[in-house]
């Protein structure tokens, strides 16, 4: 395929957005503005590369007086280079409810160069959202101004980084409502912000449909029953679990996300002493039978099935080298010895950072699915 068959497919691929979605300099808000909330943070006003900026080392800087929830978000953003994760919150909730792409500086050029992750409860999920729409390779420059770009509508948002085509094309995950934006630092290096602006859209800048989101595929649950939270101390040293530990809980359902996640911090925030909650789903066998599972969960898990400990592990950030992510996927297995009639499968999940997920599979010849 030639380059301009490549350019071609490109065109075709990325969402064209409207000459009327832009911005204009009436819409910059200045960081020294009174609009801006800084108290929480550790910025500064800074002159930077010839220009006004905002020095932000942590923490969160929100526009309080704009409830965005259709619009474009623009602001140009000077890299470190060391590790960052710097970035832009938008359709904030409360302060652990928002939308939330950010770049990591450090790694320019690779897969995971920029993210855009749901937060749920104050839990980030970037373990649990990887690959696209979610993640993109982008190649930074450290020595001017990078300009960032997010047009959003409904539950998409076309993202853009030093390119007139979108970078990234985002389903997003939240419910679509209205909220603050704000400008982020969560601590490692700091950034500069310059030329913030943003603006609300009342019609549709796409020029075409949102791509149809996958279907589930048949053999992962369609929901989950997810319990309140305990201490993961509660199962410690523990081969068998009681049901009246169960009982007591209190239970939500869940579904899956798109790439057939559950996201447990959808239903529940993390605590110190409420880290842990249980995730059951429900098989059905017509006979005694031996079925190999596929599971991933972050960040440690104990699985138990009709009440019995099969497996335990532990997939948290650098546990299986020191360059693994923690990043969820179907990475063990184990085989359920299943009972004729209702099978009960319960995996308790521990979180730590960076997403409360679990997600189960079996082989598309299994003689067996969930309930």
């Amino acid at each position: 395929m030639n380059t301009r068959t490549w350019m071609i497919v490109l065109a075709l691929l990325v969402p064209a957005t409207t000459a009327e979605a832009q911005t204009t300099e009436a819409d910059v808000v200045p960081f020294a503005s009174p609009r801006w909330n800084r108290a929480a943070a550790d910025a500064s006003l800074v002159e930077h590369m010839g220009r006004s900026a905002l020095l932000l080392r942590s923490g969160r800087v929100t526009l309080e007086d704009f409830d965005f929830e259709n619009g474009i978000i623009e602001f140009d953003i000077a890299l470190p280079r060391e590790r960052g994760f710097v970035g832009v919150e938008w359709r904030i909730e409360g302060p652990g409810d928002f939308e939330h792409f950010y770049l990591r500086p450090h790694q320019s050029g690779n897969p995971d160069a920029c993210q855009y992750t749901p937060v749920f409860h104050g839990v980030s999920g970037w373990q649990l959202y990887t690959g696209p729409k979610h993640t993109a390779a982008i190649p930074f420059s450290y020595d001017r101004w990078t300009r960032v770009k997010i047009v959003v509508w409904e539950g998409r948002a076309a993202i853009h980084v030093d390119s007139e085509a979108p970078r990234l094309v985002a389903d997003l995950l939240r419910e679509t409502h209205a909220g603050k934006v704000a400008i982020s630092v969560p601590g490692f290096a700091p950034a500069h912000y310059s030329n913030f602006r943003v603006v609300a859209l009342d019609e549709d800048p796409f020029e075409s449909p949102p791509a149809p989101r996958t279907e589930q595929p048949q053999n992962v649950p369609t929901y989950w029953s997810v319990s309140s939270a305990v201490p993961e101390a509660t199962l410690a040293g523990k081969t068998s679990l009681d049901a009246s530990v169960l009982s007591a809980l209190t239970w939500s359902e869940l579904e899956p996300e798109p790439n057939g996640v559950a996201n447990l911090a959808r239903v529940q925030a993390v605590a110190a002493n409420a880290d842990t909650c249980f995730a059951r789903v429900r098989v059905e066998s017509d006979a005694e039978r031996l079925v190999p599972i596929e599971f991933g969960f972050s960040d440690r898990v104990r699985v138990f099935l009709n009440g019995r400990l099969l497996f335990q592990g532990d997939d948290s950030y650098l546990t299986r080298d020191y360059r693994f992510l923690g990043t969820i996927g179907y990475f063990d297995r184990v085989v359920l010895p299943l009972r004729e009639g209702t099978n009960e499968v319960v995996f308790a999940v521990t979180e730590s950072f960076g997403g409360w997920g679990v997600q189960a599979r079996f082989e598309d010849d299994a003689e067996v699915g969930f309930e």
